[in-house]
Protein backbone atom coordinates (compact mmCIF):
# COMPACT_ATOMS: atom_id res chain seq x y z
CA UNK A 1 0.00 0.00 0.00
CA UNK A 2 1.88 3.05 -1.25
CA UNK A 3 -0.28 5.76 0.31
CA UNK A 4 -3.16 6.20 2.72
CA UNK A 5 -5.65 7.89 0.41
CA UNK A 6 -7.85 4.79 0.20
CA UNK A 7 -7.78 4.42 3.98
CA UNK A 8 -8.60 8.08 4.56
CA UNK A 9 -11.54 7.88 2.15
CA UNK A 10 -13.19 5.41 4.53
CA UNK A 11 -13.22 7.91 7.44
CA UNK A 12 -15.94 10.57 6.98
CA UNK A 13 -14.57 12.63 9.89
CA UNK A 14 -11.41 13.34 7.92
CA UNK A 15 -13.47 15.55 5.59
CA UNK A 16 -14.17 17.99 8.43
CA UNK A 17 -12.83 21.52 8.05
CA UNK A 18 -12.30 24.40 10.46
CA UNK A 19 -11.95 27.94 9.14
CA UNK A 20 -11.59 26.56 5.64
CA UNK A 21 -8.77 24.14 6.44
CA UNK A 22 -8.95 20.35 6.95
CA UNK A 23 -8.93 19.23 10.57
CA UNK A 24 -5.89 17.23 11.68
CA UNK A 25 -6.90 14.48 14.11
CA UNK A 26 -3.91 13.60 16.25
CA UNK A 27 -6.05 12.95 19.31
CA UNK A 28 -6.27 9.20 18.66
CA UNK A 29 -5.04 7.99 22.08
CA UNK A 30 -8.24 9.33 23.63
CA UNK A 31 -10.36 7.76 20.90
CA UNK A 32 -9.81 7.10 17.21
CA UNK A 33 -12.00 8.15 14.32
CA UNK A 34 -14.19 5.42 12.79
CA UNK A 35 -14.66 4.15 9.24
CA UNK A 36 -18.09 4.53 7.66
CA UNK A 37 -18.48 0.73 7.70
CA UNK A 38 -18.39 0.74 11.50
CA UNK A 39 -21.10 3.39 11.79
CA UNK A 40 -23.15 1.49 9.21
CA UNK A 41 -22.86 -1.73 11.23
CA UNK A 42 -24.14 0.06 14.34
CA UNK A 43 -27.03 1.58 12.40
CA UNK A 44 -27.85 -1.68 10.62
CA UNK A 45 -28.03 -3.54 13.92
CA UNK A 46 -30.44 -1.00 15.40
CA UNK A 47 -32.65 -0.87 12.31
CA UNK A 48 -32.69 -4.57 11.38
CA UNK A 49 -31.78 -6.77 14.36
CA UNK A 50 -32.54 -4.83 17.51
CA UNK A 51 -33.61 -7.36 20.16
CA UNK A 52 -32.55 -8.79 23.48
CA UNK A 53 -30.58 -11.99 23.92
CA UNK A 54 -32.05 -15.49 23.87
CA UNK A 55 -35.46 -15.07 22.23
CA UNK A 56 -37.10 -17.66 19.97
CA UNK A 57 -38.15 -15.05 17.39
CA UNK A 58 -36.34 -13.83 14.30
CA UNK A 59 -34.77 -10.54 15.41
CA UNK A 60 -33.45 -12.03 18.64
CA UNK A 61 -31.91 -14.95 16.78
CA UNK A 62 -30.37 -12.58 14.22
CA UNK A 63 -29.05 -10.45 17.06
CA UNK A 64 -27.50 -13.47 18.77
CA UNK A 65 -25.82 -14.49 15.51
CA UNK A 66 -24.31 -11.01 15.15
CA UNK A 67 -23.06 -11.08 18.73
CA UNK A 68 -21.54 -14.54 18.31
CA UNK A 69 -19.72 -13.36 15.20
CA UNK A 70 -18.39 -10.41 17.20
CA UNK A 71 -16.92 -12.80 19.79
CA UNK A 72 -15.25 -14.69 16.94
CA UNK A 73 -13.94 -11.47 15.37
CA UNK A 74 -12.38 -10.23 18.60
CA UNK A 75 -10.91 -13.68 19.28
CA UNK A 76 -9.19 -13.36 15.90
CA UNK A 77 -7.97 -9.84 16.69
CA UNK A 78 -6.42 -10.94 19.98
CA UNK A 79 -5.23 -14.37 18.87
CA UNK A 80 -7.45 -16.03 21.47
CA UNK A 81 -8.79 -18.93 19.43
CA UNK A 82 -11.77 -19.49 21.72
CA UNK A 83 -14.61 -16.94 21.23
CA UNK A 84 -16.10 -17.91 24.61
CA UNK A 85 -13.03 -16.37 26.23
CA UNK A 86 -13.96 -12.94 24.84
CA UNK A 87 -16.09 -10.79 27.14
CA UNK A 88 -17.68 -7.46 26.23
CA UNK A 89 -18.35 -4.68 28.70
CA UNK A 90 -18.93 -0.96 28.98
CA UNK A 91 -15.24 -0.03 28.80
CA UNK A 92 -11.86 -1.24 30.00
CA UNK A 93 -12.14 0.63 33.31
CA UNK A 94 -15.43 -1.07 34.17
CA UNK A 95 -14.03 -4.44 33.10
CA UNK A 96 -10.89 -3.98 35.23
CA UNK A 97 -12.99 -3.09 38.25
CA UNK A 98 -15.12 -6.23 37.75
CA UNK A 99 -12.07 -8.49 37.42
CA UNK A 100 -10.38 -6.81 40.39
CA UNK A 101 -13.38 -7.50 42.63
CA UNK A 102 -13.46 -11.16 41.60
CA UNK A 103 -9.71 -11.64 41.99
CA UNK A 104 -9.58 -9.65 45.21
CA UNK A 105 -11.92 -12.10 46.89
CA UNK A 106 -9.23 -14.78 46.44
CA UNK A 107 -6.47 -12.69 48.07
CA UNK A 108 -5.48 -12.77 51.71
CA UNK A 109 -3.75 -10.32 54.07
CA UNK A 110 -0.06 -10.14 53.22
CA UNK A 111 -0.52 -11.08 49.57
CA UNK A 112 1.13 -8.71 47.11
CA UNK A 113 -0.03 -7.02 43.91
CA UNK A 114 2.36 -5.34 41.47
CA UNK A 115 1.33 -2.32 39.39
CA UNK A 116 3.47 0.09 37.37
CA UNK A 117 4.26 3.79 37.47
CA UNK A 118 3.85 3.99 33.69
CA UNK A 119 0.26 2.78 33.51
CA UNK A 120 -3.10 4.37 32.89
CA UNK A 121 -4.97 4.90 36.15
CA UNK A 122 -7.53 2.28 35.03
CA UNK A 123 -4.86 -0.38 35.47
CA UNK A 124 -3.77 0.87 38.88
CA UNK A 125 -6.72 2.03 41.01
CA UNK A 126 -8.90 -1.11 40.55
CA UNK A 127 -6.09 -3.27 41.93
CA UNK A 128 -5.36 -0.82 44.75
CA UNK A 129 -9.02 -0.92 45.79
CA UNK A 130 -9.14 -4.71 45.69
CA UNK A 131 -5.86 -4.99 47.59
CA UNK A 132 -7.10 -2.64 50.29
CA UNK A 133 -10.26 -4.70 50.69
CA UNK A 134 -8.24 -7.93 51.00
CA UNK A 135 -5.45 -6.53 53.16
CA UNK A 136 -2.95 -7.14 50.36
CA UNK A 137 0.12 -4.99 49.73
CA UNK A 138 0.67 -2.90 46.57
CA UNK A 139 4.13 -2.87 45.00
CA UNK A 140 4.93 -0.40 42.21
CA UNK A 141 7.35 -0.91 39.32
CA UNK A 142 9.53 2.20 39.07
CA UNK A 143 10.27 4.11 35.87
CA UNK A 144 13.85 4.86 34.82
CA UNK A 145 14.91 8.40 35.68
CA UNK A 146 14.79 9.53 32.05
CA UNK A 147 11.10 8.60 31.97
CA UNK A 148 11.39 6.39 28.90
CA UNK A 149 10.98 2.80 30.17
CA UNK A 150 10.03 0.67 33.14
CA UNK A 151 12.83 -0.49 35.43
CA UNK A 152 12.65 -4.23 34.80
CA UNK A 153 15.30 -4.94 37.43
CA UNK A 154 13.01 -3.27 39.95
CA UNK A 155 10.13 -5.38 38.67
CA UNK A 156 12.03 -8.64 39.11
CA UNK A 157 13.19 -7.60 42.58
CA UNK A 158 9.59 -7.04 43.66
CA UNK A 159 8.33 -10.43 42.48
CA UNK A 160 8.00 -12.93 45.30
CA UNK A 161 6.04 -16.06 46.30
CA UNK A 162 3.53 -13.63 47.83
CA UNK A 163 2.80 -11.95 44.47
CA UNK A 164 -0.75 -12.73 43.37
CA UNK A 165 -1.11 -10.36 40.40
CA UNK A 166 1.01 -8.29 38.05
CA UNK A 167 -0.95 -5.54 36.26
CA UNK A 168 0.91 -3.80 33.45
CA UNK A 169 0.09 -1.88 30.29
CA UNK A 170 1.12 -3.20 26.90
CA UNK A 171 2.09 0.34 25.86
CA UNK A 172 2.12 3.62 27.77
CA UNK A 173 -0.61 6.01 26.67
CA UNK A 174 1.68 8.94 27.54
CA UNK A 175 5.20 7.99 26.40
CA UNK A 176 4.20 5.38 23.82
CA UNK A 177 6.72 2.91 25.28
CA UNK A 178 5.92 -0.74 24.51
CA UNK A 179 6.54 -2.95 27.51
CA UNK A 180 7.96 -6.49 27.19
CA UNK A 181 4.73 -8.08 28.35
CA UNK A 182 5.56 -11.66 27.33
CA UNK A 183 8.82 -11.51 29.28
CA UNK A 184 7.09 -9.96 32.28
CA UNK A 185 4.31 -12.55 32.15
CA UNK A 186 6.82 -15.40 32.14
CA UNK A 187 8.58 -13.89 35.16
CA UNK A 188 5.26 -13.48 37.01
CA UNK A 189 4.32 -17.08 36.29
CA UNK A 190 7.57 -18.26 37.86
CA UNK A 191 6.22 -17.09 41.23
CA UNK A 192 2.66 -18.28 40.52
CA UNK A 193 1.11 -14.85 39.87
CA UNK A 194 -1.70 -13.95 37.48
CA UNK A 195 -1.12 -11.23 34.86
CA UNK A 196 -3.59 -8.58 33.71
CA UNK A 197 -2.53 -6.57 30.65
CA UNK A 198 -4.10 -3.26 29.69
CA UNK A 199 -3.72 -3.30 25.90
CA UNK A 200 -5.96 -0.29 25.26
CA UNK A 201 -3.18 1.88 23.90
CA UNK A 202 -1.36 -0.83 21.99
CA UNK A 203 -4.36 -2.32 20.18
CA UNK A 204 -4.61 0.14 17.25
CA UNK A 205 -0.87 -0.01 16.57
CA UNK A 206 0.34 -3.61 16.76
CA UNK A 207 -0.60 -7.27 16.61
CA UNK A 208 -1.76 -8.84 19.87
CA UNK A 209 -1.32 -12.57 20.50
CA UNK A 210 -2.60 -13.55 23.93
CA UNK A 211 -1.43 -17.14 23.53
CA UNK A 212 2.10 -16.02 22.80
CA UNK A 213 2.04 -13.57 25.72
CA UNK A 214 0.55 -16.18 28.06
CA UNK A 215 -1.33 -13.69 30.25
CA UNK A 216 -4.42 -14.64 32.24
CA UNK A 217 -6.29 -11.47 31.25
CA UNK A 218 -5.97 -8.76 28.59
CA UNK A 219 -8.32 -5.85 28.07
CA UNK A 220 -8.75 -3.26 25.33
CA UNK A 221 -11.36 -0.79 24.07
CA UNK A 222 -12.91 -0.82 20.61
CA UNK A 223 -13.14 2.96 20.46
CA UNK A 224 -9.34 3.09 20.44
CA UNK A 225 -9.10 0.75 17.41
CA UNK A 226 -11.64 2.44 15.12
CA UNK A 227 -14.83 1.12 16.72
CA UNK A 228 -17.57 2.27 19.11
CA UNK A 229 -17.37 2.77 22.88
CA UNK A 230 -17.18 -0.88 23.99
CA UNK A 231 -14.69 -2.63 26.27
CA UNK A 232 -13.24 -6.07 25.50
CA UNK A 233 -11.73 -8.64 27.86
CA UNK A 234 -9.82 -11.80 27.04
CA UNK A 235 -9.45 -14.28 29.86
CA UNK A 236 -8.03 -17.76 30.06
CA UNK A 237 -10.91 -20.20 30.23
CA UNK A 238 -9.92 -21.74 33.54
CA UNK A 239 -9.67 -18.34 35.23
CA UNK A 240 -12.96 -17.07 33.80
CA UNK A 241 -14.67 -20.28 34.91
CA UNK A 242 -13.16 -20.50 38.40
CA UNK A 243 -13.59 -16.87 39.45
CA UNK A 244 -16.95 -15.57 40.61
CA UNK A 245 -17.86 -12.14 39.22
CA UNK A 246 -20.61 -10.02 40.71
CA UNK A 247 -23.80 -10.91 38.84
CA UNK A 248 -27.52 -11.46 39.26
CA UNK A 249 -28.96 -14.87 40.24
CA UNK A 250 -30.75 -15.12 36.89
CA UNK A 251 -27.56 -14.52 34.91
CA UNK A 252 -26.07 -17.55 33.11
CA UNK A 253 -23.07 -19.36 34.54
CA UNK A 254 -21.58 -20.41 31.21
CA UNK A 255 -18.92 -18.46 29.29
CA UNK A 256 -18.84 -15.75 28.23
CA UNK A 257 -22.22 -14.77 29.65
CA UNK A 258 -21.35 -15.08 33.36
CA UNK A 259 -19.05 -12.08 32.93
CA UNK A 260 -21.38 -10.01 30.72
CA UNK A 261 -23.82 -8.72 33.31
CA UNK A 262 -27.10 -7.18 32.19
CA UNK A 263 -28.10 -6.35 28.64
CA UNK A 264 -25.02 -5.42 26.65
CA UNK A 265 -24.47 -2.62 24.15
CA UNK A 266 -25.43 -4.87 21.21
CA UNK A 267 -25.09 -2.20 18.54
CA UNK A 268 -21.67 -1.26 19.90
CA UNK A 269 -20.56 -4.88 19.84
CA UNK A 270 -21.70 -5.13 16.21
CA UNK A 271 -19.60 -2.05 15.51
CA UNK A 272 -16.59 -3.58 17.27
CA UNK A 273 -16.80 -6.57 14.94
CA UNK A 274 -16.94 -4.19 11.98
CA UNK A 275 -13.78 -2.45 13.25
CA UNK A 276 -11.98 -5.80 13.22
CA UNK A 277 -13.24 -6.40 9.68
CA UNK A 278 -11.94 -2.97 8.68
CA UNK A 279 -8.46 -3.94 9.88
CA UNK A 280 -8.68 -7.33 8.17
CA UNK A 281 -9.68 -5.53 4.97
CA UNK A 282 -6.38 -3.62 5.01
CA UNK A 283 -4.52 -6.92 5.32
CA UNK A 284 -6.44 -8.55 2.48
CA UNK A 285 -5.54 -5.69 0.13
CA UNK A 286 -1.88 -5.97 1.09
CA UNK A 287 -1.50 -9.75 1.09
CA UNK A 288 -3.51 -11.89 -1.31
CA UNK A 289 -2.34 -14.96 0.61
CA UNK A 290 -4.17 -13.82 3.75
CA UNK A 291 -6.83 -16.50 3.49
CA UNK A 292 -8.45 -16.08 6.91
CA UNK A 293 -9.24 -13.14 9.19
CA UNK A 294 -6.36 -13.68 11.60
CA UNK A 295 -3.76 -13.80 8.81
CA UNK A 296 -5.31 -10.68 7.27
CA UNK A 297 -5.06 -8.89 10.63
CA UNK A 298 -1.41 -9.93 10.87
CA UNK A 299 -0.74 -8.47 7.41
CA UNK A 300 -2.55 -5.26 8.32
CA UNK A 301 -0.46 -4.67 11.41
CA UNK A 302 2.78 -5.40 9.55
CA UNK A 303 1.94 -2.46 7.32
CA UNK A 304 0.46 -0.26 10.07
CA UNK A 305 3.46 -0.60 12.38
CA UNK A 306 5.94 0.17 9.58
CA UNK A 307 3.99 3.16 8.30
CA UNK A 308 3.34 4.59 11.76
CA UNK A 309 7.01 4.25 12.67
CA UNK A 310 7.89 6.47 9.72
CA UNK A 311 5.36 9.06 10.91
CA UNK A 312 6.70 8.93 14.47
CA UNK A 313 10.27 9.35 13.23
CA UNK A 314 9.25 12.38 11.19
CA UNK A 315 7.48 13.93 14.18
CA UNK A 316 10.23 13.25 16.72
CA UNK A 317 12.98 14.61 14.46
CA UNK A 318 10.90 17.72 13.82
CA UNK A 319 10.17 18.29 17.51
CA UNK A 320 13.85 17.93 18.38
CA UNK A 321 14.60 20.89 16.14
CA UNK A 322 12.28 23.19 18.09
CA UNK A 323 13.81 25.02 21.07
CA UNK A 324 12.56 24.41 24.58
CA UNK A 325 10.87 21.05 23.94
CA UNK A 326 11.45 17.91 25.99
CA UNK A 327 10.04 14.67 24.60
CA UNK A 328 8.98 12.10 27.20
CA UNK A 329 9.80 8.62 25.96
CA UNK A 330 12.12 6.83 23.57
CA UNK A 331 13.69 9.07 20.91
CA UNK A 332 16.70 6.98 19.81
CA UNK A 333 16.11 6.27 16.06
CA UNK A 334 17.43 2.73 16.57
CA UNK A 335 14.80 2.01 19.24
CA UNK A 336 11.62 3.41 17.72
CA UNK A 337 10.34 -0.15 17.28
CA UNK A 338 10.03 -0.11 21.09
CA UNK A 339 7.30 2.54 20.99
CA UNK A 340 3.98 3.35 19.34
CA UNK A 341 3.51 6.70 17.55
CA UNK A 342 2.24 8.56 20.61
CA UNK A 343 4.57 11.44 21.43
CA UNK A 344 4.23 13.56 24.56
CA UNK A 345 6.30 16.63 25.27
CA UNK A 346 6.62 19.66 27.48
CA UNK A 347 7.93 23.13 26.68
CA UNK A 348 10.11 25.34 28.83
CA UNK A 349 7.80 28.39 28.62
CA UNK A 350 4.39 27.34 27.25
CA UNK A 351 2.02 25.09 29.18
CA UNK A 352 0.51 22.02 27.49
CA UNK A 353 -2.96 23.56 27.76
CA UNK A 354 -1.74 26.76 26.11
CA UNK A 355 -0.24 24.86 23.20
CA UNK A 356 -3.30 22.60 22.80
CA UNK A 357 -5.61 25.63 22.71
CA UNK A 358 -3.48 27.37 20.08
CA UNK A 359 -3.41 24.24 17.91
CA UNK A 360 -7.16 23.67 18.32
CA UNK A 361 -7.82 27.18 17.00
CA UNK A 362 -5.90 26.17 13.90
CA UNK A 363 -7.72 22.89 13.38
CA UNK A 364 -5.16 20.54 14.94
CA UNK A 365 -6.67 18.41 17.68
CA UNK A 366 -4.37 17.24 20.50
CA UNK A 367 -4.69 16.58 24.25
CA UNK A 368 -3.08 18.27 27.23
CA UNK A 369 -2.92 17.05 30.82
CA UNK A 370 -2.10 13.82 32.65
CA UNK A 371 -3.97 11.65 30.12
CA UNK A 372 -5.00 9.53 33.15
CA UNK A 373 -1.38 8.35 33.34
CA UNK A 374 -1.28 9.86 36.82
CA UNK A 375 1.32 7.46 38.29
CA UNK A 376 3.78 8.62 35.61
CA UNK A 377 3.04 12.34 35.77
CA UNK A 378 3.36 12.21 39.55
CA UNK A 379 6.62 10.22 39.43
CA UNK A 380 8.11 12.61 36.84
CA UNK A 381 6.86 15.73 38.71
CA UNK A 382 4.70 16.78 35.78
CA UNK A 383 1.63 17.60 37.83
CA UNK A 384 -0.53 19.61 37.63
CA UNK A 385 0.11 20.62 34.02
CA UNK A 386 0.98 17.22 32.49
CA UNK A 387 2.15 17.02 28.89
CA UNK A 388 1.04 17.87 25.37
CA UNK A 389 0.25 14.56 23.64
CA UNK A 390 0.29 13.97 19.89
CA UNK A 391 -1.23 10.61 18.97
CA UNK A 392 -0.65 9.51 15.39
CA UNK A 393 -2.72 6.82 13.67
CA UNK A 394 -2.36 5.05 10.35
CA UNK A 395 -4.89 7.46 8.80
CA UNK A 396 -2.54 10.39 9.46
CA UNK A 397 -0.10 11.65 6.83
CA UNK A 398 3.40 13.17 6.68
CA UNK A 399 1.78 16.38 5.42
CA UNK A 400 -0.30 16.59 8.60
CA UNK A 401 2.84 16.13 10.69
CA UNK A 402 4.51 18.95 8.72
CA UNK A 403 1.53 21.22 9.36
CA UNK A 404 1.65 20.45 13.09
CA UNK A 405 5.37 21.20 13.23
CA UNK A 406 4.92 24.49 11.36
CA UNK A 407 2.20 25.65 13.73
CA UNK A 408 4.30 24.66 16.75
CA UNK A 409 7.34 26.45 15.32
CA UNK A 410 5.39 29.66 14.80
CA UNK A 411 3.91 29.55 18.30
CA UNK A 412 6.93 28.43 20.28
Amino acid sequence: MSDVSDIRSQFPALLRTLNGRPVVYVDGPAGSQVPAAVAEAVSRYLLESNANHGGVFDTSQRSDAILHEAHCALADLLGAGDPDCIVFGANTTTIALAVSRALGRTWRPGDEVIVSDMDHEANVTPWMLAAKQAGAVIRRIAVHKDGSTLDLDDFRAKLSPRTRLVAVGYASNLTGTIHPVAEMTAAAHEVGADVFIDAVHFAPHGLIDVKQIGCEFLACSAYKFFGPHVGVLYGKRDRLESLEPDKLRVAPNDLPHKWMTGTQNHEGIAGAAAAVEYLAGIGRRIDSNATNRRSAIEAAFRWISTYERSLATHLIVGLQQLPGIRIWGITDPQRLHERVPTVSFTHAQRSPAEIATRLAERGIFVWAGSHYALPFTEAMHLEPLGTLRVGLMHYNTPEEVDRLLRELGEFL
